[in-house]
């Protein structure tokens, strides 16, 4: 018996310049999963209208992210965390891939098959399930098997959202923060989802309100604490309250001093190293905040990989 691990994330461009990120964004919004409208409809307006211009407003965007030493953060803390598992776990084959970017799923999936591995846990870094993310992710592992003839032993942890050992790590590391920051409130921000795929039975948004219960309980502190949601993209109405919205009138309701989390990240990216630590930070202090703290993602903190040793090997 051999067995094999593969760890899948979003995705990032290449490199930070147009020609990557259009790359990049012409697969990621091709998903018919991520954007829930007929082909005839959303091609246009995605080869028209967003692919022109939007990839050089995004690479931008990136480069002020982007480490001369690491590259893409995203990409750079998914390696760190499928090699620090690899330690963990000797006995088996540790790889990790990207849906919208090298290494494709498909590429490591072909790997597996052909160091004959017979037993294959993959786990989506996305914390809480979505169709969006997960469901994108099984998608690619049925399409790649559809046509083998032989198929190993399959597991899919397809949400982790109330997996304790993943909610006690991330508690303390708000402790941590908490302990020297002293915040007046904490802001959860989640990366939201068009309403409309809640209404068609998405349990993303519950799977998040649960994160939220249990970090609540975990954490055990007065300092008030609120849910929101960020990324919103295109016309559609998208869960709320939004995170930017919500911290241009904090300041006006008192709160000061703001400590947010992103739980629905596991390695800090675009929407958290710009999204909310720089545009949603100038929200924030334009309209009469004092201090905005950003938690770091999990990344590659020892505490994470044993969340990640803990699932494979399913220990609670």
């Amino acid at each position: 018996m051999k067995k094999g691990v593969l760890l899948i994330n979003l995705g990032t461009p290449a490199s930070p310049t147009p020609t990557a990120v259009r790359e990049y964004l012409k697969r990621f919004l091709s998903d018919p999963r991520v954007i829930d409208m007929p082909a005839w409809k959303w091609k246009p307006i995605l080869n028209t209208m967003i692919l022109p211009h939007r990839p050089a407003k995004s690479a931008e965007l990136y480069r002020q992210i982007w480490s001369k030493e690491n590259g893409s953060p995203l990409l750079y803390y998914t390696q760190q965390q499928a090699q620090q598992l690899q330690e963990l776990l000797p006995e088996h084959e540790v790889r990790f891939a990207m849906s919208y970017s090298h290494p494709l799923i498909a590429t490591e999936l072909e790997r597996f098959d052909q160091n004959q591995i017979t037993d294959l846990t993959i786990i989506p870094m996305y914390p809480q399930y979505s169709t969006t993310t997960v469901g994108s992710v099984v998608d690619d592992i049925n399409r790649f098997y559809f046509e083998r003839i032989k198929i190993p032993n399959l597991r899919v942890i397809t949400d982790f959202c109330d997996f304790m050992p993943y909610v006690k790590a991330l508690a303390a590391k708000i402790k941590t923060e908490i302990a020297t920051f002293k915040p007046d409130q904490i802001l959860f921000s989640y990366h939201g989802i068009p309403k409309s795929y809640v209404t068609k039975g998405d349990p993303y948004q519950e799977r998040c309100e649960t994160t939220t219960k249990l970090l609540r309980a975990e954490l055990a502190t007065e300092i008030p604490i609120q849910q929101t949601y960020q990324s919103r993209f295109g016309p559609d109405e998208w869960l709320k309250p939004a995170t930017d919205e919500t911290l241009k009138q904090l300041p006006a309701n008192g709160i000061k001093r703001v400590l947010v989390v992103a739980p629905s990240f596991v390695a800090d990216c675009l929407e958290t190293l710009h999204e909310l630590d720089v545009e949603n930070r100038d929200y924030f202090l334009t309209n009469g905040g004092e201090d905005f703290r950003l938690v770091p993602a999990l990344n590659a903190d020892e505490s994470f990989t044993q969340v990640l040793r803990q699932l494979v090997l399913n220990l609670r």
